[in-house]
């Protein structure tokens, strides 16, 4: 038998958080769990402190919540045994992951945890272990945002990106620079960088990525008309959409920058950032 601290977020997944993690009892029925919920702390090194050493952790939550995590603990305070449990709504990180490993579940992440790489948004930097979406992904975290402070009804981000691309959002203009080299293109909707090989739910934009190396991939996807756009739209959730080389170009390397010649929505793993130009992002 075991003992393991069940770190959840409480409002991942429209609030549902603890009822997720509660989930474990019936996977974990020999072992003994202690629920933390990790809303409102911001020192998870300290709290880890109030451990033995040699205890276990199980994260429990979402992209953002893991994304959170790593971005208010240093690497070398996670402890020795350090697990993760998908209870969020898209659950990219899981998704790339268990292809690599025999999981029931829950998966040590200790080393998928290291050497993460960095964005710098809006002056801030941030370690990301999925993507930094750039267009009309990030305009959808924006928009459901939106309809979550409104109304407790699960968000449609299906129906946010067909309004997006058909009504709301307009495609801009782009320069983007991969390890010193220039790019320009007009009629962006998407530009996201990626570490691991999923984002929005199970969209593959860089089919190739794998997040074990050590660069990252950047998808570009330009195209002038809006319903030429969203007729394609449906191949990025097979990977077929880089088949259309007219207007979907991959770009593989270890320093990526992105900028907008008008400002939108970015989202780091999911957590939104407004009125973005640039984003910088370093394998």
């Amino acid at each position: 038998m075991s003992k393991y601290i069940v770190l959840y977020n409480g409002k991942a997944d429209n609030g549902t958080g603890l009822e997720n993690a509660k989930k474990l009892q019936d996977m974990l029925k020999d072992d003994e769990l202690e629920y933390v919920d990790l809303v409102g702390k911001n020192d998870y090194a300290a709290l880890m402190k109030n451990y033995a050493k040699d205890q276990k952790f199980i994260l429990s939550g979402g992209d953002g919540t893991i994304n959170y995590f790593v971005n208010h603990i240093d690497e070398k305070d996670i402890p020795a045994e350090f697990y993760y449990y998908p209870a969020g709504t898209g659950n990219d990180f899981y998704h790339d992951i268990s292809e690599k490993e025999n999981s029931n579940g829950i998966i040590q992440v200790n080393k998928y945890l290291k050497n993460l790489p960095t964005c710098e948004v809006n002056g801030k930097t941030y370690k990301f272990l999925d993507n930094v979406g750039y267009g009309i992904d990030g305009y959808c975290c924006e928009e459901a945002d939106r309809q979550k402070a409104k109304s407790d009804k699960p968000v449609n981000y299906t129906s946010i990106a067909i309004n997006g691309l058909l009504f709301h959002f307009s495609n801009r203009s782009a320069k983007v620079t991969v390890d010193g080299k220039e790019y320009n293109f007009k009629h962006v909707w998407l530009a996201p960088v990626m570490k691991g090989k999923y984002y929005g739910g199970g969209m593959i934009p860089c089919p190739e990525q794998d997040r074990n190396g050590d660069t990252l991939s950047l998808l570009v996807w330009h195209q002038r008309g809006r319903l030429g756009t969203l007729i394609k739209f449906p191949g990025i959730f097979k990977g077929e959409h880089i088949k259309n080389k007219k207007h979907c170009e991959v770009f593989t390397g270890k320093h990526i920058v992105v900028e907008y010649a008008k400002p939108c929505a970015a989202q780091v793993d999911g957590e939104t950032e407004l009125k973005v130009s640039k984003i910088d992002c370093k394998a």
